[in-house]
């Protein structure tokens, strides 16, 4: 899988250091709130997997699959739920859990979903941001890192369901994915 890299934006320590300091605010902000995690699948599980241990409080964890970009690169902007909560989110504080915010409107869409559902709260963490490419307003509470408009992966981001296991954040070359 190496060979299809073309550069390593955020190497493991990094990444893992920005989890623990996003865990330790996150402790701070919710403490004595009842938190539920939503975890988008299937990029941010990882995140969550690594940012949920790191966060010193009782917490509910749920899963939702949500897609605007099928196989593509770039979204399509018709956004679907593959994969929708089990767990009742009134009265609940929701953090979405994300891996990369690209254009924003997957996840404005998601935000007015759950916040439809009656939950104290909804806010969002993402481990990556890319706001060159914004295009919906968002409020993003807690962000990892700013990355260029570059077609990322690793740490559960993907091409084509591949590369989701390097424990670091790097650049695809452009022929494997052109």
């Amino acid at each position: 899988m190496n060979k299809d890299i073309r550069e390593i934006l955020i190497t493991e320590d990094v990444l893992q250091s920005k989890v623990a300091e996003l865990g330790a605010k996150i402790t701070e902000d919710y403490n004595g709130k009842d938190l539920l995690l939503v975890c988008v699948l299937k990029g941010a599980v990882i995140f969550v997997s690594d940012l949920m241990r790191k966060i010193d409080l009782p917490l509910d964890i749920d899963f939702m699959a949500i897609s605007s970009y099928g196989s593509n690169t770039q979204s399509s902007g018709v956004v679907r739920i593959l994969k929708d909560l089990n767990t009742a989110i009134e009265g609940k504080h929701v953090l979405i859990v994300e891996d990369i915010i690209d254009s924003g409107l997957t996840l404005s869409y998601l935000v007015e979903n759950l916040k439809s559902r009656g939950p104290e709260s909804v806010e969002i963490c993402t481990i990556l941001d890319k706001p060159d490419r914004r295009t919906s307003d968002l409020e993003i509470k807690y962000t990892g890192f700013q990355v260029p408009d570059e077609f990322v992966v690793g740490y559960g981001l993907d091409y084509a369901e591949k590369y989701r296991n390097l424990p670091y954040i790097a650049i695809l070359k452009e022929e494997i994915y052109q």
